[in-house]
């Protein structure tokens, strides 16, 4: 099949490029870029682009799928649905299933499911989509974990792990035993695969669920203080300079640890950094609804949190931007606040927002943003993504800013309804993906 984009926006982080151009697209391969194209088969489909942004493919470095074990929540099947959806053309799973990712057997299952690998590093092959869905689903990376049942206690056989092909290791969750993670560091460094930790101090965040602050005094809720992560990053950054492998820092959610990571970079230390999309549209303000959607973990940031993680990312010192899809059923968020499990959707969600928010109001430019949703991510996991030039493979994302549409059950792929944009009214919206 070929296809003509006329007229189409292309933001292109790889090239520096946002321009106005023609695409050509055949066979799964980009094969001409130029102001004006005219020289075309008879059999090519051309589409008025006007007013459309054309990327590179989004990128997403962690969410969790509720299979295997809690497939009331999300299936694999809805999870690459809403990802191709939301625009990614390549999605990480965290080991946190039921049983837990941490052995070459399961890895093989989960592969087997999903129709077999394509390339290296836990590749799946695109499954045909159903009809509703025009976006082929994307490759989908599997971590795999550091600990034996993610207990932070013994850890997994990890060039086992590496050899079936995970695209990396985590817990994704806090590891606090910083004897153990030195051990970890030491045993990946031959392997050459990425390490993700979230650092964070489970003694002082103790049963907190919301940034200390005025707010938190406000609302009457127990507060995180910014130490609980502050502290964890600090000591992860000894030891990365002590030990010297390569870390990505999950999950930033406060100044201070955008303070501490640059401060590490600058030193040269192997780091590199995320923060989720929620962390950078939402502060402790937002609580005030008491909304079990904005339980998130780490929790909100206060407004100068936001601003420095907004900062952040288009410094550079946060490299990338993380959905960290959650889904729950609707019974596990029907509770009060505090009592919620904490995270909320978002794969279908982020571009949208961010876009409307970041890019709209001039505080990101689209380049930037794009660069920290596509590119940036894939670096993180050590792969790379191509520029939008000839002869390169057709992996992007085409974005429709100003269409509107409604957050509601059956405008959604993902299972879960866990959002605080339920029901709202949202402009901007995937109009499809080459993968």
């Amino acid at each position: 099949m070929t296809e003509l984009l006329q007229k189409v926006r292309v933001i292109d982080p790889v090239s520096e490029i946002d321009e106005l151009f023609d695409v050509l697209i055949a066979d799964g391969y980009i094969r001409k870029v130029a102001s004006d194209i005219s020289d075309i088969s008879a059999d090519t489909q051309i589409r008025d682009c006007q007013g459309l942004v054309l990327g590179p493919g989004l990128v997403d470095l962690y969410s969790h799928s509720g299979e295997p074990g809690f497939e009331e929540r999300e299936t694999l099947l809805s999870f690459l649905q809403a990802a191709a959806a939301g625009g990614f053309t390549r999605v990480s799973i965290l080991p946190d299933t039921s049983p837990v990712i941490d052995n070459p057997a399961l890895v093989a299952q989960l592969q087997k499911r999903r129709g077999g690998t394509r390339g290296q590093g836990g590749n799946f092959s695109p499954l045909s989509p159903p009809s509703s869905l025009s976006s082929p689903l994307p490759l989908l990376h599997i971590w795999g974990a550091i600990t034996v049942d993610i207990a932070g206690k013994q850890m997994t056989e990890l060039a086992d792990l590496a050899s079936v092909g995970v695209v990396g290791f985590t817990d994704g969750k806090p590891l606090e035993n910083l004897a153990l993670v030195r051990r970890v560091l030491e045993y990946l460094q031959p392997l050459g695969k990425p390490v993700a930790f979230w650092p964070s101090d489970r003694q002082l965040t103790a049963n907190g669920v919301i940034r200390e602050g005025t707010n938190a005094l406000r609302f009457g809720l127990p507060p995180i203080p910014t130490s609980a992560e502050t502290t964890a990053i600090a000591a992860m950054l000894e030891l990365v300079a002590t030990i010297g492998t390569p870390v990505h820092i999950m999950r930033v959610s406060t100044a201070r640890s955008v303070e501490l990571i640059a401060s590490a970079k600058a030193a040269g230390l192997p780091i590199t950094a995320s923060t989720t999309w929620m962390h950078l549209l939402l502060d402790t303000k937002a609580v005030k609804s008491y909304h079990s959607s904005l339980h998130l973990d780490p929790p909100l940031g206060n407004p100068s949190d936001m601003a420095a993680l907004r900062t952040g990312v288009r410094a550079g010192v946060i490299d990338a931007i993380a959905i960290d899809h959650t889904p729950y059923s609707y019974e596990e968020k029907v509770q009060a606040f505090a009592e919620a499990p904490p995270g909320a959707i978002g794969l279908e969600l982020a571009l949208p927002l961010l876009w409307q928010y970041l890019v709209e109001t001039e505080e990101f430019t689209a380049l930037e943003l794009w660069r920290a949703l596509s590119t940036n991510p894939a670096e993180c996991l050590g792969e790379k993504v191509s520029a939008i030039v000839p002869h390169q493979p057709a992996e992007l994302t085409l974005f429709d800013p100003q269409q509107t549409w409604k957050v509601e059950r059956k405008s959604l792929y993902t299972l879960s309804q866990n959002t605080p944009w339920l029901g709202q009214q949202l402009k901007g919206h995937v109009v499809q993906t080459w993968c």
